[in-house]
């Protein structure tokens, strides 16, 4: 009765310290570390979410795709990023190191939006009033081609008169005909345009009539 008692006693040790070697080996943790690169050029994918999939724990790449966080065998790691597909990583079971590195690849994520229509008018005809009603304003081009009108320039030359400087080199001008014609006789001016101009301005403002 006693070896059997004892026999007995040391199957449940036995049993118990398997059980806790079992334990001890799902319990584990491993320190799970790696880069999130692009599957098609291998370029690092920066700020992708890193996370177990039991407990919604775990952490953010940096800039580089890094990532670093503490797992245990048999968790399934989740790799999600905008504009790429989510994927997942199972660690194996039986890994018995207390470290494991990899190099995930992230596929592209390409979302096709439906085809939106926005109309600000109720109806068709209802644009056409308001779009044949509108007043738009002159661009660079037109406004530029309004003022190089021959009839522009004209009116604003009329209104304008001339500068300081237009004034003087026409007094210079006048100047040097005198010095040049001095002793001599003049050429008749009657074909002259700017003395014509100035005889038809006379005339309109009545200097010419007798006092």
């Amino acid at each position: 009765m006693k070896i059997f008692l004892s026999a007995l006693i040391g199957l449940l040790t036995l049993n118990g310290l398997a059980q806790d070697t079992t334990q001890v080996l799902q319990e584990r943790i491993i320190q799970f570390s790696g880069v999130a690169v692009t599957g098609d050029s291998l370029v690092p994918v920066p700020l992708v979410t890193v996370f177990r999939e039991k407990d919604s724990r775990g952490t953010v790449a940096d800039f580089y795709g890094f990532f670093s966080l503490p797992a245990h065998n048999g968790d399934t790691i989740v790799f999600s990023s905008i504009g790429y597909r989510t994927a997942k990583y199972v660690i194996p079971e039986e890994f018995d190191n207390n470290r494991l590195s990899i190099v995930q690849f992230l596929k592209k994520d390409t979302i096709n939006l439906p085809v939106t229509f926005i109309y600000p008018w109720p109806a068709p005809t209802k644009f056409k009033e308001d779009f044949l009603a509108l007043d738009l304003p002159d661009d660079e081009v037109e406004r530029a081609r309004k003022n190089l009108e021959s009839i522009m320039l004209y009116e604003r030359t009329v209104v304008i008169g001339a500068d300081g400087s237009e004034n003087y080199k026409m007094a210079m001008r006048r100047r040097a005909d005198e010095l040049y014609y001095q002793g001599g006789t003049p050429p008749i001016s009657i074909f002259n345009p700017i003395n014509w101009a100035k005889f038809i301005e006379s005339w309109k403002n009545g200097d010419l009539k007798k006092q």
